[in-house]
């Protein structure tokens, strides 16, 4: 799909994609920087009716695909999300690892966890999401009404002072790719090491998916009764993002390793399930590693994530190894210089970021050059770093002394 007719056709749409981009006015970040715009500030009400990427009907599985239904879906009956992600099945296996733990197997008490999956559910405007967790939130102890409530946010009346905390916790972290440390301490008073990490990662996993099923079409599955309401206006009224932090909140355990591996490590349980969306990423996907770069680092500058910039700029991505110049991914695709689909890569991530979702105009740019397997791999790439910034800057995971910082815009 890379033949020279079709790269013309990139070309040809490299205009329609920079228009995709006339942003409302720039966030400004630490320092002065310039930044996109911050989630849920741009088109949140465009969503698909239809599948990008089709659910692969069972009739059509492989042993394999059979198999991984049989372990997934338990009684072999997918629904529209696994069967979707089983068209590539390596991405079905990287994902429900930790899937299955933020779900149903991590530390936070059900009622909390589902708080907080709905919550993200809502901010992104995602109803295959809601669609299947609503049901589980009335399970774990939320009524109807609280179920409806959590769509209006932490703000709406009767809730407690926790629950109130707990859903505003998820706001910050979907829009600032951070946590203020009012909040933090807050939820604190009640949770414990283990709780606390085990709500940033409810919160970023579920973002993750989010953005994923909503570029590739995820609908509810046949059945859903419980649907993302349409009659609550979009409100996201997070605490503005503070200065990065410049010590940890949760200290790396001693020993060799990258200072994010020895802070996951103190957590066991997610030490030994989370590594499957960056496994995929950087070892099963197909994209190129310019191309993977590229988009890791945009996405972590877009989250202001910079032990996530350090270590791609320079040991773990290598940036400048795969022909990438640091500033000019931080400057954004009006940068000069850009080849037509590094503009639509660089669209994707920031429309990932803003909106949840990539556009039709840069989808379709970007699908003139890259295949199905491909097109899945980039929304991962961004989807599952957007994850590992909410986390490296929640947990305040610091960048060594002499590691390559943020380029002052």
């Amino acid at each position: 799909m890379r033949s020279a007719n079709l790269r013309c056709a990139a070309a040809a749409c490299a205009t329609a994609v920079v228009a995709t981009l006339l942003l409302p006015v720039p966030a400004v970040g630490q320092a002065g920087r310039s930044l996109p715009a911050p989630p849920g500030s741009g088109d949140v009400g465009f969503r698909l009716s239809a599948p990008r990427l089709a659910p692969l009907p069972a009739a059509q599985w492989t042993a394999e695909q059979q198999a991984a239904a049989e372990i997934y879906a338990g009684t072999g009956d997918a629904g529209n999300a696994l069967a979707t992600m089983l068209r590539i099945p390596e991405l079905a296996e990287s994902v429900h690892g930790f899937l299955d733990y933020a779900s149903r197997e991590s530390t936070l008490p059900a009622r909390d966890r589902e708080l907080l999956i709905l919550r993200v559910a809502w901010l992104a405007q995602n109803a295959y999401l809601w669609a299947d967790h609503a049901p589980a939130a009335e399970t774990a102890g939320l009524t109807s009404a609280d179920v409806r409530r959590i769509a209006v946010g932490p703000d709406a009346g009767e809730w407690d002072a926790f629950d109130a905390t707990l859903l505003g916790f998820a706001e910050e972290l979907f829009r600032n790719s951070s946590v203020t440390d009012a909040t933090w301490d807050s939820l604190s008073a009640r949770y414990d090491l283990l709780n606390l990490v085990d709500a940033v990662m409810t919160v970023a996993e579920f973002t993750t998916l989010s953005v994923l099923f909503n570029s590739l079409g995820v609908q509810p599955d046949a059945g859903a009764t419980q649907l993302l309401p349409t009659d609550v206006p979009y409100r996201l009224a997070a605490a503005d993002r503070e200065p990065a932090l410049t010590s940890p909140r949760i200290e790396p355990g001693d020993g060799p390793g990258l200072r994010v591996t020895r802070t996951i490590a103190r957590h066991p349980e997610v030490a030994a399930n989370w590594r499957g969306n960056t496994n995929y990423v950087n070892r099963l996907s197909p994209l190129t590693p310019h191309d993977r770069e590229l988009l890791i680092l945009r996405i972590g500058w877009n989250c202001q994530a910079e032990y996530e910039w350090a270590k791609h700029v320079g040991s773990v991505g290598r940036a400048r190894d795969h022909g990438l110049e640091p500033r000019r991914i931080a400057e954004g695709p009006d940068a000069a210089g850009w080849e037509p689909h590094e503009v639509a890569l660089l669209a994707a991530a920031d429309e990932l970021y803003r909106n949840a979702i990539v556009s039709d105009a840069t989808w379709n740019t970007l699908s003139s050059r890259y295949d199905t397997h491909e097109m899945v791999s980039i929304v991962m790439t961004v989807a599952t770093y957007r994850f590992v910034s909410m986390t490296l800057n929640a947990f305040g995971v610091q960048p060594q002394p002499d590691d390559e910082g943020f380029p002052a815009l």
